[in-house]
Parts: structure tokens; sequence; C-alpha cells
């Protein structure tokens, strides 16, 4: 893992896709931006704040361990 890698995986995009959902529309759900939602789903948000955790796992109609996730370490 590089320096800045936390270890933790966001699992947005396939939330997303399960539930036939496009980002711009949970930016309007959750009152993010579509920019601040696409760094979440592509792994390079630094920190979240708990009350966007919250409300994108209230939109998604999923639990904090759905969304995030222990990243896969390659040995």
């Amino acid at each position: 893992m590089g320096d800045e890698d936390s270890g933790v995986h966001c699992r947005l995009d396939a939330l997303l896709a399960e539930r036939g959902m496009t980002v711009v529309r949970l930016s309007e759900l959750v009152g993010v931006s579509v920019v601040n939602l696409s760094v979440l789903k592509n792994d390079r948000a630094k920190a979240i704040r708990f009350s966007t955790l919250v409300a994108i796992c209230r939109a998604l109609d999923c639990e904090v361990g759905d969304l995030l996730v222990l990243a896969q370490q390659s040995v």
C-alpha cells in the first residue's frame, strides 16, 4: 500500500449499480456534489463526514459496512 492508501475501499459504485441509481440522483438525494461523490466512488476520498455517510446509507438503504469495507491487501 502506498502512503495515500487508507486501506478502506468504498463500494459506492457497486451499490449504485445494484440499485439502478446514478451518482447524479444520489447527489440530489443527499445534498452532496457529484464531484465529491465521484471522489468517494473512485476511492480517492481521504475523509467523509458522518452526516454524509449517514445520508448516503439512508438513500441507498444500506449499512455503513455495506458501503465501506477493508481493502484486500496483495501479498
